[in-house]
């Protein structure tokens, strides 16, 4: 998968700053992943995986998706097509969406939490966050008795661990040493 990733980053770094630059990051973003969903189709991945010439691909390809693609986006498929890298349209599009929320200012941030949260405090947690990573947050929450009590919040890289459990882990490691 990493392989696929690496193949994939350029064309999706391509693909974003041309969207940016013609204004038509949301358009680019629909096409992505309706090909990426065309390209996950178990039919439509036998045919990528055979043995077709590029242009011929590259045609098949275009006819089954219509007209969700623009000339730009044919375009892209055609390049793609070219280089034997269609296959990797779903990792595109991932990679797209996450320039996007990139460029938006945005992440998503998962909290599970010992106890369903509420409203409020969602709202706090959210602001919280958004003051100290200095951009839009999107919750994924998620509940975990085993936690006991408290949360864990992992955002990136980052990761706030302020569960009961992991204090009670933390305490037994530090009387045992």
């Amino acid at each position: 998968m990493s392989e696929l990733t690496t193949v994939a980053r350029p064309y999706a770094k391509a693909a974003f700053d041309f969207a940016v630059e013609h204004n038509t990051v949301a358009q680019w973003q629909d096409m992505l992943v309706f090909a990426g969903q065309v390209a996950q189709n178990n039919e439509m991945h036998q045919v990528l995986t055979g043995a077709i010439a590029p242009e011929s691909l590259a045609e098949i390809f275009i006819n089954v998706c219509g007209e969700q693609l623009d000339q730009n986006g044919q375009n892209f498929i055609k390049v793609l097509a070219e280089n034997e890298r269609l296959v990797a349209l779903p990792v595109i599009s991932d990679l797209f969406d996450a320039f996007k929320a990139d460029y938006d200012k945005i992440i998503e941030v998962d909290i599970t939490s010992a106890t369903e949260l509420t409203a409020q405090q969602k709202s706090q947690i959210s602001a919280t966050l958004e003051e100290r990573l200095a951009r839009k947050v999107k919750l994924n929450c998620n509940v975990d008795s085993a936690l006991l009590a408290g949360f864990v919040v992992k955002a990136g890289d980052t990761v706030i661990d302020g569960s009961v459990k992991s204090k009670l882990e933390r305490l037994a490691d530090t009387l045992q040493a």
